[in-house]
């Protein structure tokens, strides 16, 4: 098995499924390429694909597939009540790691899929967990294989040692709703899948130094409001972006594959937590609180 083959299949693993176009982009290989790719995976017992929605046809992995990775997720197709999230999920991760802070940083992202099976049986009904999260280790911490970033001739990037936890916002929840979910990611300090008591510890540091919702036209408004409905420092934590480029399901424009795709990536957890202020102009830059920026400026996340 290749080093690309390994790499898509760890990307799809992570994602729940991801249609051909994206696994393309993260490859960086042409769609044909992709296509072929996944057929081959379907040979060995690692895939399997079908066309489940508007778009590219689907690719997700069977149990067999699953192993090989060493992931303990339960084998399923994308279920069709969430392709058009699980679609934006993707996307919203791919715009991330094509910033090219993201590389030099050594960031790394860990999927709600991982979250939840960290968690097993004790997700509480109303508990909330974000669609990812993006680590961005200290200048000297190991990377998700082990070594230590390789940043060449740069420096580490202010907001070294945070986690963001990521929100992909295609539909209007209510204001309260949102609001709540807000405060429950910006006031956790414990892990996932940690001690509950680690959960919410008065004085800790939060786990997340701060939440970078990427919303559709719809859901933008009702996100603007929550954080406007948020106490000021917490508020200051949230900012807002629209959806990037090709996160709806019938966008057929092709993707720009990331740098440095290709290669392997996991997703081991990070507990380092800081709160520098991002000022990487490949990153999300938007920090008002009770008001939103009319044009989205980040490279990665645009509207």
């Amino acid at each position: 098995m290749s080093e690309r083959d390994v790499a898509g299949l760890l990307f799809t693993a992570e994602m729940y499924g991801v249609q051909l176009d994206q696994l393309a982009a993260r490859l960086a290989v042409s769609e044909v390429r992709a296509r072929a790719l996944a057929a081959r995976w379907r040979e060995q017992g690692y895939a399997e694909s079908a066309r489940l929605g508007p778009g590219r046809p689907w690719v997700w992995l069977t149990r067999d597939g699953l192993l090989a990775c060493g992931l303990p997720y339960r084998p399923a197709p994308p279920a069709l009540a969430r392709l058009a999230h699980l679609r934006a999920v993707t996307a919203v991760r791919l715009a991330l790691e094509s910033a090219p802070g993201y590389l030099a940083a050594g960031a790394y992202w860990r999927s709600e899929r991982r979250l939840r099976a960290r968690m097993g049986s004790r997700v509480p009904l109303r508990e909330h967990l974000p669609d990812g999260e993006v680590h961005w280790p200290d200048t000297d911490d190991p990377g998700p294989d082990g070594r230590a970033p390789d940043r060449g001739r740069g420096t580490a990037p202010p907001w070294a040692g945070e986690c963001w936890a990521i929100e992909a916002e295609l539909t209007r929840k209510t204001v309260r709703r949102t609001a709540a979910i807000m405060a429950e990611i910006l006031t956790r300090t414990g892990d996932y899948g940690g001690p509950a008591a680690e959960v919410r510890v008065p004085g800790a540091l939060p786990r997340h130094a701060r939440v970078l919702y990427l919303c559709s036209p719809a859901a933008r408004p009702t996100v603007i409001r929550a954080r406007a409905d948020l106490p000021g420092a917490l508020a200051a934590r949230v900012e807002i972006r629209g959806l990037p480029a090709g996160a709806g399901l019938s966008d057929g424009a092709p993707l720009t594959a990331r740098p440095g795709a290709g290669r392997p990536a996991s997703s081991r957890a990070s507990r380092t937590r800081s709160g520098g202020t991002p000022r990487d102009r490949g990153m999300p830059q938007d920090r008002r609180t009770p008001r939103d920026r009319s044009t989205p400026r980040d490279q990665g996340a645009a509207t």
